[in-house]
């Protein structure tokens, strides 16, 4: 089994993208998630603007392991979806040229009726996503949690690609109503990089919510050594999205994570 490799999410240290990238090598982090937004978007970035980016984080001794997509529409809404869809393969073209095959975008809920548009639509978009991404060598990493394991397994089983996987978020996953540890196992083929965030319960009122890396219900010994069972291979990257300490949290939480990192003897 190899060991976990363990990055951060830029956007949650609140720290512009270079100044980002120093605080991750003093972090001992070994790669980042980085949003391809702004400055950092597939128009904005030129042959020299992305020779820049790599060689920064070269300089720095990190790796980019995944490019994240906030969209405004899921891929199940018919509007504007041509342009959805021209934006994230610029996005997928990006992660090749930046040294990374990962790319992020929100999952919707999954269609209850396989008939109706939404199912259309979103099943038409996912295609002529892995159609490019199988040209070009990257990976759509749907980030998922509103459905059971088993049945986004069951869905993505559907397509005829290597290129549609899942992004995992375990405090996503235990805010939705699902069992973290468990439902790795139906995603085994799917995994492809990993948001490490922590819930927990506040009250009856409030139900969970987030919180640092460690303090939560998530048991993060069985659940990393879970992921080298199932010899996982991509990133483990530390995110905070709420909090006002967050990137003291992003530090601690890669120091935590370092405690499982190494596989089990």
């Amino acid at each position: 089994m190899k060991p976990l490799k363990i990055g951060i999410v830029v956007e949650s240290t609140e720290l512009p993208f270079r100044e980002a990238i120093t605080r991750a090598a003093r972090m001992a982090s070994e790669c980042v998630q980085v949003d391809a937004v702004g400055d950092l978007s597939p128009d904005a970035l030129g042959e020299t603007g992305r020779r820049g980016v790599r060689n920064l984080l070269t300089s720095f001794s990190q790796t980019l392991a995944a490019l994240n997509v906030p969209l405004r529409r899921g891929f199940d809404v018919a509007e504007s979806m041509q342009q959805r869809l021209d934006h994230v393969r610029k996005v997928m073209q990006l992660a090749i040229d930046l040294g990374s095959t990962r790319v992020v975008v929100p999952c919707p809920k999954l269609p209850t009726d396989a008939a109706s548009p939404r199912a259309a639509t979103l099943k038409e978009s996912l295609q002529v996503l892995a159609g490019f991404a199988d040209r070009i060598g990257a990976v759509l990493a749907l980030e998922i949690g509103f459905d059971p394991a088993e049945k986004v397994a069951e869905y993505l089983g559907r397509f005829d690609t290597a290129a549609l996987k899942v992004t995992y978020d375990p405090a996503n996953m235990l805010l939705h109503g699902h069992d973290p540890l468990a439902s790795l196992h139906p995603l085994k083929e799917h995994l492809t990089h990993l948001h490490a965030r922590d819930a927990r319960s506040a009250s009856l009122s409030r139900g969970l919510q987030e919180v640092p890396l460690g303090a939560g219900d998530i048991d993060w010994m069985a659940f990393t050594a879970t992921l080298q069972v199932l010899e996982f291979d991509g990133a483990v990257v530390v995110e905070r999205e709420q909090g006002e300490s967050k990137l003291a949290d992003v530090a601690s939480g890669v120091k935590f994570l370092r405690r499982f990192a190494l596989p089990a003897m």
